[in-house]
């Protein structure tokens, strides 16, 4: 027995007014989906606690079947490692954006426009060379991932992830002074660093040719560069070891390859993939058949869904369903529903209204041989809600279909 868990990146959303009442999932012309929910069992999820907005992060380490609330060190970390970089014992790394600000610090785009991948390489090439004058015992590793996102590893003795953000989390504020969080002398060290390269960076950029050649086409030049999320790897056991399976990861972003590799799961590329709408869906379902060869449990991740509801677009949203729904009718034409189970959910509710991660359920439907069919029709928030899976935390999803595929053991006698 085999399994595929897809994963639609903030899928899951509230009633909008622009929809006639309705979310994006219950908008969507989805055969597939609703083909899937009728062969199968289906529920709501709160992926870490009934009420509390997962970040994409502790999202996908409790979908893993982690207790997120224990084992999570900081994001930024796993940022770093989706990347190809490595992050070791005593480093610290941060998630970070090309942002735009104004001559008074205020943050006019926190994403810069959402810079091209090619300028914001670019970039980080200028930002790699900065020196630091004031602090000379650290080194860093700085690398455009995509778009405005970046990582920022620093190394050195006495660092610390007990330290503010210099991103102030919403436009029309100025840029914010790192704090240590603690008494401790690396967590002051840290903000003391963090700051210095703040402005070191500011200075680099706001004179480099791709910024003003920005200026010169009309577009937000990418002049700050906003850190935040300081984490390290955090100690846990791999998936492999937990449960004695072969498991893949199919997804373009940083952040999931990384939560993924960090849990011993094999990254596997996809040409085209993008993390974003325009991303090769097909390419992605392809992938995903193919590693069943040699997996037996693959997870493949959609990041789009997200990226519409952040950008308050409920129309792409329903768009970017649609092609979700095309990608699964490729899978289940090519995979044995008779050997292998498919699992369906979001990692939390992303409102194409606020913009923002949601403390809302999330739907949820398994297929597959000795699935408990119910009698649900129809895959959305609100329907799955009557199914027989009834309402299950993230850490419950992984053992239920590692139970299925032979993995789990029996407790007591």
């Amino acid at each position: 027995m085999k399994a595929i868990l897809v994963i639609c990146d903030g899928m899951a959303d509230r009633p909008v007014k622009e929809l006639k009442g309705k979310t994006p999932l219950e908008a969507a012309h989805k055969p597939y989906l609703n083909k899937i929910a009728k062969t199968g069992i289906c529920g709501i999820m709160d992926t870490i606690a009934p009420g509390i907005p997962p970040g994409s992060d502790t999202a996908m380490l409790a979908l893993l079947g982690y207790d997120a609330l224990k084992v999570y060190s900081g994001r930024g970390a796993f940022e770093a490692v989706g990347s190809g970089l490595k992050v070791l014992p005593g480093e610290v790394a941060f998630r970070c954006n090309f942002a735009t600000v104004n001559d008074d610090m205020v943050v006019l785009d926190r994403r810069a426009g959402r810079i091209r991948n090619e300028d914001a390489s670019k970039l980080a090439g200028s930002l790699q060379k900065a020196k630091l004058k004031k602090v000379t015992n650290v080194d860093f590793l700085f690398k455009s991932t995509l778009q405005h996102r970046a990582v920022l590893i620093l190394r050195g003795e006495k660092l610390s992830t007990a330290v503010s953000a210099s991103d102030p989390g919403k436009t029309g504020e100025r840029v914010q002074t790192v704090k240590a969080l603690d008494n401790s002398l690396a967590a002051k060290h840290t903000a003391k660093i963090l700051n210095e390269l703040s402005k070191v960076f500011h200075e680099v950029l706001k004179n480099h040719k791709v910024n003003k050649e920005r200026v010169r086409k009309e577009l937000p030049p990418a002049n700050i560069v906003l850190f935040r999320g300081a984490g390290k790897i955090p100690k846990i056991s791999p998936i492999p070891q937990i449960y004695g399976v072969e498991a893949s990861c199919i997804s373009a972003a940083p952040l999931i390859r990384g939560v993924c590799k960090t849990a011993g799961l094999n990254l596997i590329d996809v040409e085209g993939a993008t993390g974003m709408p325009d991303t090769n869906y097909k390419g992605k379902a392809q992938a995903a058949v193919k590693a069943l060869k040699n997996s037996d449990f693959v997870l493949l991740h959609i990041k789009a869904t997200d990226v519409a509801s952040h950008d308050k677009n409920p129309k792409l949203k329903v768009q970017i369903i649609e092609k979700i729904d095309a990608m699964l009718g490729y899978i289940l034409e090519n995979v044995d529903l008779n050997i292998t189970y498919l699992a369906i959910t979001a990692d939390h509710t992303t409102s194409v209204v606020t913009g923002n991660h949601e403390g809302d359920p999330v739907p949820i439907v398994i297929t597959g041989p000795y699935v408990r069919r119910d009698d649900i029709k129809e895959f959305g928030e609100r329907s799955c809600a009557k199914g027989g899976l009834n309402r299950i935390k993230g850490s419950d999803l992984m053992p239920i279909l590692m139970n299925f595929l032979r993995r789990t053991k029996k407790v007591g006698a």
